[in-house]
């Protein structure tokens, strides 16, 4: 009764959905608990409720900054007191935010899988009152999971340092096999899980072959209506594909891991305030994005794993109503995905030679490196030792994996300031337009020790303040430093490569099965995985994902592109026309372009004889373009 009620408080929800009250129980009486809940499950709901019914606080382990950021600000919204600890952040603010941990003004404290690891974080840890520990994107600790993160690997030493401390692991996408691996490598005391079905009925999952994606995609998107998200796998992709959507007329932008985080940000509000109907993006975007009434997720190329592609296409519908997941593939996409094993995977000699390659870059003598951080810019070191940038980043994290290099990718860096005048001789300047004026202001207000040494800031910020964009604010700034008033070192994107222990000569290196020939062999079953869905046209697309991930017997659905072909096949009529009322069978009204995505290769004349039947026994209604089941379609026997 008491965690109801407080969902109804701050949220606003009569009742809990699925499993979130299993979970709920199981954590708040003390048990290490995994909950598997598919994308738009309520996922943390489950551990939001049971904290705040709970003394102490939740320590919340997430890789993603933006999930982070998102989830604080919702909460501080509705009066709960949360905090997160992030790359770029002063050690002043980190101390600020652990000391009021300590001390009980914080009761959700989210952190990235690495601070685990610092030395402050975990002797700051010990003085917490900690209620429970929740592990977010839980399949990221297996070494089976489509996703590893070794820094995932260090929860297990947080358990020791806060032993009585219960722990929920919350995942979207885990196989059987990940799910008895997650549960060991987190320590838990006892097998515990909780399972909600990965099915989604209202999700339609298509197929379908081309050899013209962008044609395709064009056709798809203007025959169904309403926020769409377009997957592929890289940057330029990205680019290339949402300008080619803005010239035939649509609203459409690219997004990426290189965009600095003001871009994405800008970006990601105007998707999802519907001021651009179109998200074309690379698998950086989607993670706790909360858009309910996404309609459409298409890839124009596969992810690498059955899990990936759910759990973005999960995206899709998540308010329940009907929505489509379609993946489009061409003759050439099977030859594409098997040469990505040797792009992951390269030979180890080749592995060996980049680590030889990256002492030379670095200079880097043999014996020495341990602890020391370079930054690293994958560009200039291949384009200096002639290699291909997918291979030779995949042989760093290969050396990652084996221990001998930490490599973080494209972290961006906060913008510096510090004042090169006194704080008098700002009262003495002439001549200053106002524009300038009130940026050295807002910068007064805003932040403290910038007569002593560099602090930190946001552009962002001081263009609230001062009515003006972060362009604006770059461009003033730039301008007080030319005037010898302060000096501004601008945000940069930068990646950084740590040895992790002393350098030695390549051929020394040694990779253990684990690292390298046994997980080569999994990405190979997982790319096969991928390629029997696309391919396979005799079992329902959603069967087909719901047993890979261990869910057996489910019932065809209904409205995929393979239960709706097998209508389609004898080009029957009466069949056409059951294909189409099932697919309208969940009584709300569909758009007619809808229809063409099941009934691309049924003949006109055809389609026009099943509406007919359907019209004829005044089972459908058309509205302003739009069509509804009114009542069912009865076939003859």
């Amino acid at each position: 009764m008491l965690h109801r009620s407080i969902l109804q408080q701050y949220w606003g929800y009569p009742d809990f959905r699925g499993i979130q009250a299993d979970i709920i129980r199981s954590i708040a009486e003390g048990r290490d608990t995994l909950g598997l809940m598919p994308t738009g499950g309520g996922k943390s709901i489950t551990f939001q409720v049971p904290a705040l019914a709970m003394e102490g606080i939740c320590i919340v382990v997430t890789p993603l900054i933006a999930l982070m950021k998102d989830q604080v600000m919702h909460l501080k919204r509705r009066g709960i007191q949360a905090e997160a600890i992030y790359t770029g952040q002063s050690r002043d603010e980190v101390l600020r935010i652990l000391d009021n941990a300590i001390f009980g003004a914080v009761k959700f404290l989210y952190i990235s899988p690495e601070r685990i690891a610092s030395e402050l974080f975990q002797h700051k840890v010990r003085g917490m009152n900690v209620c429970f520990i929740t592990v977010d994107e839980a399949h990221c600790i297996s070494q089976w999971g489509y996703d590893f993160r070794p820094a995932y690997l260090k929860i297990a030493d947080l358990r020791k340092l806060i032993p009585d401390a219960p722990l929920l692991a919350l995942t979207a996408t885990a196989t059987p096999q990940v799910v008895d691996d997650i549960q060991e490598r987190l320590a838990f005391r006892e097998k515990n899980v909780f399972r909600m079905s990965f099915e989604r009925k209202n999700l339609r999952y298509i197929v379908r072959t081309t050899e013209n994606k962008f044609n395709e995609l064009v056709h798809i998107l203007r025959a169904v209506e309403g926020p769409a998200i377009v997957y592929t796998r890289s940057r330029q992709g990205t680019i290339d594909t949402a300008a080619a959507l803005t010239a035939e007329g649509f609203t459409a932008l690219h997004y990426h891991a290189g965009l600095t985080n003001v871009e994405k940000d800008v970006r990601q509000r105007s998707w999802q305030e519907d001021d651009t109907r179109i998200m074309v993006a690379t698998n950086a975007f989607g993670m706790g994005i909360d858009k309910p009434d996404v309609r459409l997720v298409i890839h124009l190329e596969a992810p690498d794993s059955i899990e990936a592609y759910f759990q973005e296409a999960g995206r899709a519908g998540r308010d329940g109503k009907c929505s489509y997941a379609v993946l489009l593939r061409d003759s050439g996409d099977t030859t594409r995905m098997l040469r990505t094993v040797g792009e992951n995977y390269p030979e180890l000699d080749y592995v060996r030679s980049v680590y030889d390659d990256l002492a030379n870059f670095f200079q880097m003598p043999e014996g020495e490196g341990e602890g020391i951080t370079r930054e690293f810019d994958l560009n200039k070191f291949c384009v200096n030792f002639r290699r291909f940038p997918i291979q030779a980043e995949s042989a760093i994290r290969l050396l990652e994996l084996a221990g001998y290099l930490h490599y973080r990718e494209e972290e961006e860096n906060v913008s510096r300031v510090i004042f090169l005048a006194t704080r008098d001789d700002l009262y003495r300047f002439r001549g200053l337009t106002p524009s300038l004026d009130a940026v050295l202001n807002a910068l007064l207000r805003h932040y403290c020790g910038l007569f002593s040494d560099y602090v930190m800031i946001d552009e962002e910020v001081v263009g609230k303040t001062c009515g003006c964009t972060s362009r604006e604010v770059y461009e003033r700034l730039k301008a007080l430093t030319h005037m010898r008033i302060l000096n501004y070192i601008p945000k940069k994107r930068a990646s950084y490569i740590t040895y992790t222990t002393r350098r030695i000569m390549g051929h020394h290196l040694n990779f253990p099965p684990i690292v390298y020939a046994l997980r080569k062999e999994h990405y190979i079953e997982r790319i096969g995985k991928v390629i029997d869905y696309a391919t396979r046209t005799d079992i329902c697309r959603s069967v087909y994902l719901l047993d890979y991930f261990g869910e057996t017997g489910a019932a065809p659905c209904g409205g995929c592109d393979v239960c709706c072909g097998e209508e389609r096949r004898n080009i029957d009529p009466h069949h056409v026309a059951e294909a189409i009322a099932q697919h309208l069978a969940d009584g709300q009204a569909h758009h007619v372009g809808e229809l063409t995505l099941l009934c691309t290769d049924v003949p006109s004349a055809v389609k026009r004889q099943a509406w007919d039947l359907l019209v004829g026994q005044e089972c459908v209604e058309l509205r302003d373009g739009n069509v509804r089941l009114i009542r069912p379609f009865d076939p003859p026997k």
